[in-house]
């Protein structure tokens, strides 16, 4: 899953962005309010960290600019103000959770578990189709009680796939979720990454779980044997 981390502290935004990364997301990160928004506004993220207090254009503006945009992705709103009546303004503005610096990474990545599953629809952490299970907050991943053993990249490619089982997915839609700004699209690193996908997950199986939409994507999706 991709996130966006608007936050104009230097050390602050690399200790999220390494703690985000080590827990296999994709992370961009931007340290002022018009640059912020204007990604927030072009970008698919799946999730948003803002800070109120930026440079250019306070968060307040920034998460206020969103909404009214129509810009539904989950904001988790970071700030060292601790008085209620901000964070009521931050909650009636639009945002969907509240952190008060300083804070426990522990804390922040669980607040950012729970926002991408209410985004999704989940009610539980763990992921299935057929026989593949991928555990979001341990990391592991089996496929008939047999642990597969993946790369960070591979990890966030296979999720996202997971989160959105059955739908057709682009390659543009995957850039856009599993990698970070820096990612050339005009590679070919997105069907390697499903060539290494597939070795692990369906090869030597009596079906498969990832298909080649042709002239379209890919889908992950149960089959009969």
């Amino acid at each position: 899953m991709r996130i966006l981390i608007v936050e104009d502290e230097p050390k602050v935004a690399s200790f999220i962005r390494r703690a985000l990364e080590e827990e296999r997301y994709a992370v961009d990160v931007c340290s002022d309010g018009i640059q912020g928004r204007d990604l927030a506004s072009e970008v698919a993220y799946d999730l948003i960290i803002l800070d109120l207090m930026l440079p250019g254009l306070p968060g307040i503006d920034v998460l206020k600019e969103l909404r009214s945009g129509k810009v539904k992705t989950p904001i988790l709103i970071l700030t060292a103000r601790s008085e209620v009546d901000q964070r009521v303004k931050g909650l009636d503005a639009g945002a969907d959770d509240y952190l008060t610096k300083p804070f426990a990474i522990e804390e922040l990545l669980a607040r950012a578990r729970a926002l991408l599953r209410r985004a999704s629809g989940e009610t539980l952490g763990i992921l299935q189709v057929d026989d593949l299970i991928l555990n979001p907050v341990t990391h592991d991943v089996t496929r008939g009680g047999q642990r597969i053993d993946l790369t960070s990249k591979e990890y966030a490619l296979l999720e996202y796939m997971m989160r959105n089982a059955g739908r057709v997915l682009t390659r543009t839609m995957i850039s856009e979720h599993v990698w970070n700004l820096d990612f050339d699209t005009f590679t070919n690193v997105i069907d390697v990454y499903i060539r290494y996908l597939r070795n692990k997950i369906d090869r030597g199986r009596t079906h498969g779980l990832i298909h080649t939409v042709r002239g379209s994507g890919y889908t992950l999706k149960a089959t009969d044997a």
